[in-house]
């Protein structure tokens, strides 16, 4: 532990009441914190669903590629009054009273490059007519089906082309949103290292000011300072008793919040221990960017809002113009009063549909529609070209923050130790009498000042290093990818 966190920890368990002290305590550096919210935080959570879902709405997408077998029953009784066709072309209302059975088994194959689905199967069908000894036997041992729409929009095409995009946005996209998190998290610990830096400052500022008072006192009834001097240091020690109050309520918040992010739901006393080292790496720029373009998700985000803005202007084209869909039969069939006699003598069978559909008056809604989806493609190219500038512009702007953050947190500490050094030599003084009140508070306020700015600057690094990861799903400080189990939740 450093003598920054032993600070932090000795100030905090300090100022807690005796009840507060009797309950548990956890102290928590800031890698168990981002594990921790990684695996429990709500942000996590929601991720590892959102990928699931993905997951199993890709896997629908490749099933619905594979062949599909599926067995259909339809039987139904009829004892009805129907009217039926004569021989002669006349209509006669007849009672119908017969039982129908069928069973058929097929296999489906969607076909991607045109859009069609082709079926075989093998069906057989039972007609029994009550009241009598009638049963008649239809089969239909081989079938193929074969359907499609000649110039229409074919879906199966573009969802080859949208989906696998989608699913490895989704990856991405998770990955990235556990790299937030763990960004998110840093934020909340050095929320709170902040409110116990706070914290920490404020009594030793309140220590040393009832010292400087009691010191006062003695120094005023010798008469070698005024009585202003002395009401001056008793405001201030007034000051930091009142601070004291409020920092140790902003630890209060901090700690809920981070309870809260953390899904810790034990009544426990969180307390945050920081490091003073950063790791001390350089991210090179070019590589940063290469790595950003392949491995983030707004990248394949942006592609497939350009392929869905082609997959619209394809199917508003496909509507406005002719439409045509073919329906294709072919197969063996065999009428019989015996089952087993009825696969005798199969015979060939042939059915050939064609439906064409031409809008000759339609006042322009067609045209009207392609110019829209058309328009519609060029604002999303646009929006994405400007998207991609901006990502491009982003990526830059934290590669280079996060290069220059090492050495401002290394002068951020020495400036703190400076500080720190300042104001014991300015105390000195001013309790020899060689230097005035003012010198003590500049020298104070520089002390605070250069403290609180040592552990921003701490909680900058950390945000930085885990958005760079985020951005291009690189470990640089290692020098290696980033690899999440996505097993686990699938």
């Amino acid at each position: 532990m450093n003598k920054l966190s032993k600070r932090i920890l000795i100030t905090t368990l300090t100022l807690l009441p005796l009840g507060l002290q009797a309950q548990s305590e956890r102290t928590l550096t800031l890698a168990e914190v981002i594990g921790m919210a990684q695996t429990e935080s709500p942000d996590a959570v929601s991720a590892r669903n959102t990928y699931k879902s993905a997951y199993w709405s890709y896997r629908n997408y490749r099933a619905s590629n594979l062949p599909a077998l599926s067995l259909a029953s339809n039987p139904y009784l009829n004892r009805s009054t129907d009217y039926v066709t004569m021989g002669d072309g006349s209509v006669s209302y007849v009672k119908q009273n017969n039982v129908k059975t069928d069973l058929s088994l097929a296999v489906t194959q969607n076909v991607w490059f045109t859009g069609g689905t082709f079926q075989v199967s093998s069906t057989a069908r039972r007609l029994d007519l009550l009241g009598t000894r009638s049963t008649t036997y239809n089969v239909q041992p081989l079938y193929l089906t074969y359907q499609q729409s000649l110039f229409g929009y074919n879906s199966l095409k573009w969802d080859r082309r949208i989906e696998p995009v989608r699913f490895r946005e989704a990856r991405k996209q998770y990955a990235e949103t556990m790299e937030l998190v763990a960004a998110q998290a840093s934020n909340y610990f050095f929320e709170l290292a902040s409110a116990q830096t706070n914290l920490e400052i404020a009594l030793t500022n309140q220590a040393a000011a009832d010292t400087l008072y009691r010191f006062a006192l003695g120094r005023y009834h010798i008469g070698t300072i005024t009585e202003n001097e002395l009401l001056q240091l008793e405001v201030s020690k007034l000051n930091e008793e009142a601070n004291v109050l409020s920092a140790q309520i902003s630890v209060d918040n901090a700690a809920d919040n981070l309870r809260s992010y953390l899904n810790i739901k034990d009544e426990v006393e969180l307390t945050v221990v920081t490091d003073d080292s950063v790791p001390q790496f350089d991210v090179p720029l070019a590589e940063a960017m290469a790595l950003a373009i392949e491995n983030n998700p707004d990248i394949e985000y942006m592609k497939r809002q350009r392929i869905q803005g082609e997959s619209n202007l394809a199917y508003a084209k496909a509507n406005a113009g002719l439409k045509a869909n073919i329906y294709l039969q072919l197969g063996l069939a065999q009428t019989g009063d015996d089952f087993q006699k009825s696969y005798n003598d199969l015979l060939d069978e042939q059915y050939v549909s064609v439906s064409l559909s031409l809008p000759i008056l339609d006042w322009g809604k067609g045209r009207g529609q392609v110019r829209v989806a058309r328009s519609n493609l060029e604002l999303v190219n646009t929006q994405m070209d400007q998207r991609m500038i901006a990502f491009e512009q982003n990526v830059q702007l934290v590669v280079k923050q996060f290069n220059l953050q090492a050495r401002r947190v290394d002068i951020a500490h020495r400036t703190m130790e400076t500080a720190a050094h300042r104001y014991d030599v300015a105390r000195q003084l001013y309790v020899m009498g060689k230097s005035t009140i003012l010198d003590l508070n500049s020298a104070i306020s520089e002390k605070d000042s250069a403290y609180r700015s040592y552990v921003s600057s701490l909680a900058t690094y950390w945000r930085l290093y885990y958005t760079l990861r985020s951005l291009t799903r690189y470990d640089f400080e290692h020098d290696m990818p980033l690899e999440y189990n996505y097993k686990e939740i699938e």
